[in-house]
């Protein structure tokens, strides 16, 4: 096994199982979470997890092409406008309401 991570051969499977642990830790993170920028943390760990497998699947079917790539950067652009936007959204809401937390935001509420 480490000869192999050694000549530079890693196989799908490895690339696979770190991707879905990364992808199941943002599902995780998503689902057991109050605060709000931990949420926006989970969902970036979720797409990371997708660009992992974009990329790893692009080079295991055709090394050649840069489909996976491409895509991955579509991912990545995607990603870092709903940061920059969740992050946008709770600096408002920290403004008002002086709290992070899931539980407490009511703002559609009557």
């Amino acid at each position: 096994m480490i000869s192999e991570l050694l000549s530079g051969s890693v196989p799908l499977e490895a690339y696979l199982l770190v991707a879905a642990v990364l992808f199941c830790t943002g599902v995780w993170g998503l689902i057991n979470s109050r605060n709000a920028v931990r949420v926006l943390m989970s969902i970036e760990l979720m797409l990371n997890a997708v660009n992992i497998n974009l990329m790893s699947f692009s080079s295991y079917v055709d090394g050649q092409l840069i489909r996976g790539q491409i895509f991955s950067v579509f991912v990545i652009t995607v990603a870092a406008a709903e940061a920059a936007v969740g992050l946008a959204i709770l600096l408002s809401l920290y403004r008002n309401r002086v709290t992070v937390d899931m539980e407490r935001f009511n703002l559609l509420r009557w």
